[in-house]
Formats: structure tokens, C-alpha cells, sequence
């Protein structure tokens, strides 16, 4: 009875593969980035939440995004740091662990694409009708469409965990660094057409719709400035969208370098590894190319290291 308890509710995970030799750096690097990832992102945050001045709109905005940066790389991360030293054999995850951080992955990606999708319409507000920016992008405003972006991918992954957990185990495998939903439904014996349909639609309408609104607003964005004269409006364009498009790319380029990789099976490894690089090049980055792009972020980075400097001068 209770080897089929074992069974039925305690899974086996891969993890990180890496040879004995390496185990220690690869924790070690994880490690690090990780505590970067926290430091970085709850720092802006804190800064954007202390600064009166930085309480507009699209700073409320990067809260969102550093917020779910944040929480994409604790889902993943910290699972992983434990079973580094861990035999491969002897790594294992109960089943419903398993489901809330497959949960949590995927519902990191998804609010990555609709935030963004938030901070495009933000920036065409801003830059193509800027006299109706203060009257359109109120809080209250910039709050309803934040809580709808969670809230969109957190119904689009709940149907998608969903349709997963309803089926029945014959496997106890999990045959990848951490939980996702294609792992979930892989321990099942059932059909998993409708998984591969659900999946591949929502992940299809959640890209197309975070593209096509990436390029109707650069392209909107790109005709105001070129019939404009004003070098002023045109340098706070380039300036304020390039931060938006560069992180853009960097999570386009991570979610479809696994896509891609998907095609090679003899290449899983590498997908795998990318699989974690998700969870850690995106947020690694975001909150240092908003922190140097944004001028009045970085202006107060620089007013607290000046008063820092000071302080420890006064000491000695």
C-alpha cells in the first residue's frame, strides 16, 4: 500500500545535469545570479516605491515586471540549488510541488508578454497623443490593466495546468530541470491531443498578440517622429522605447530558443539548459537596462552611491 502511495505521488526529477566536477561552480554561479536577481529587481523596486517623482505610470509598470521577475525565478531557482549535490536518482518532487511550479513557470512567461504588451500601449499614449498621456494613464488606470494582464495568463495557464492534472499517471519521470506542463502530461499513458492543442494555440495567440502589438506601436511610434521636427519629442522616443524593445527581444529570444531546440531531439540538453536560462537571463536583465535607461532611475542609483560615499568619507 504504501509503495503505491510512493508511487502515484512522489515524482523522480532530473534537474541539473552536470558532472560531480562542476557542481560546485554551477551552485555557486546559480547562486549568484539568483541574489542578483532579487537584489536588482526589489531594489527598483523599493526605489520606485520611496521617490515620489518616479510614481508615474510607466515606473508603476516596471514594478509589475520586476515583481514577476522576482517570482519566475524563485518558481525555478531555489528547486534546482537544492538538488545540485543531490544523486539524480534521489532527486524527487511530490506530485502537487510539481503542479505549482509548472504553474508558476508558465504563468512567469505569460505575465512577461502581457505586461509588455501594457508598456507598448503605454509608450504610444505617451509619444503619439502626450496631451491626453495624464488624462488616459492614470493609476487607476495603470492598475486595472496591470491586474487584467496577471489575470489574463493566470486563466490562460490555469485551463493549461488543468487539462494536465485531470489526467491519469503511469510514469513517475520527470525527464527535465524542473516541472513544466509538457512534463506533466508526459507521465500520463492517455491521449494528450487536446494538451498539445490547448498548448499550442494559447502559446500561439499569447505571441502572436504581444508581437503584433510590439510592431503596430513602433511602426505608429516611427511615423509620428519621422513627420515630426522636433528633435526633443524624437530623442525621448528612441530613448524611452529602446529600453521597452530590449527587453522585448531578450524574452522573445529566450522563449524561442527553445521552441527552436524543440525541433532537435538530439539536442535536449541544450534545451534544457535554455529551459533555465528563461527563468534567469530575462530577469537578470530587465531591472539593470531599466535602472541605466531610464534617466530618473538612474539618477537616484547615483544620488545614493554619492550619499554612500560620502557617508563612509564622514567615518573615516
Amino acid at each position: 500500500m504504501e509503495n503505491n502511495t510512493f508511487n502515484k505521488d512522489i515524482l523522480q526529477l532530473e534537474g541539473l545535469k552536470v558532472i560531480p566536477d562542476f557542481a560546485f561552480p554551477a551552485f555557486i554561479f546559480l547562486l549568484l545570479i539568483y541574489i542578483f536577481i532579487v537584489v536588482s529587481n526589489i531594489g527598483l523596486l523599493v526605489l520606485i516605491f520611496m521617490e515620489r517623482s518616479l510614481h508615474q505610470p510607466m515606473y508603476l509598470l516596471v514594478c509589475s515586471m520586476s515583481v514577476n521577475d522576482v517570482f519566475g525565478a524563485t518558481a525555478v531557482i531555489p528547486r534546482i540549488l537544492t538538488q545540485v549535490f543531490t544523486p539524480v536518482t534521489k532527486r524527487y518532487i511530490t506530485y502537487y510541488e510539481c503542479v505549482i511550479q509548472a504553474f508558476c513557470a508558465h504563468f512567469h512567461a505569460g505575465v512577461s508578454h502581457t505586461v509588455l504588451i501594457i508598456m507598448a500601449f503605454d509608450r504610444y499614449i505617451a509619444i503619439c497623443r502626450p496631451l491626453q498621456y495624464t488624462a488616459i494613464m492614470t493609476n487607476r488606470m495603470v492598475v486595472k490593466l496591470s491586474v487584467s494582464a496577471w489575470a489574463v495568463a493566470f486563466s490562460l495557464i490555469f485551463v493549461l495546468l488543468g487539462l494536465s492534472v485531470r489526467l491519469s499517471r503511469c510514469r513517475r519521470l520527470v525527464n527535465n530541470p524542473f516541472c513544466d506542463n509538457a512534463s506533466l502530461f508526459k507521465l500520463s499513458c492517455e491521449s494528450v491531443l487536446i494538451n498539445h492543442i490547448y498548448g499550442l494555440s494559447s502559446a500561439m495567440v499569447t505571441m502572436a498578440c504581444s508581437l503584433s502589438s510590439i510592431i503596430l506601436t513602433y511602426i505608429r511610434i516611427g511615423m509620428v517622429c519621422l513627420s515630426s521636427n522636433n528633435k526633443t519629442l524624437n530623442s525621448k522616443a528612441l530613448h524611452t522605447c529602446a529600453t521597452h524593445l530590449a527587453v522585448y527581444i531578450i524574452l522573445l529570444m529566450s522563449g524561442n530558443i527553445i521552441i527552436i531546440l524543440h525541433r532537435f531531439p538530439h539536442l535536449s540538453d541544450e534545451r534544457k539548459i535554455a529551459s533555465i536560462m528563461f527563468h534567469v537571463v530575462p530577469p537578470s536583465m530587465n531591472a539593470v537596462i531599466y535602472g541605466l535607461q531610464m534617466k530618473a532611475v538612474r539618477e537616484k542609483v547615483m544620488t545614493l552611491f554619492t550619499r554612500s560615499k560620502d557617508t563612509v568619507s564622514q567615518v573615516k
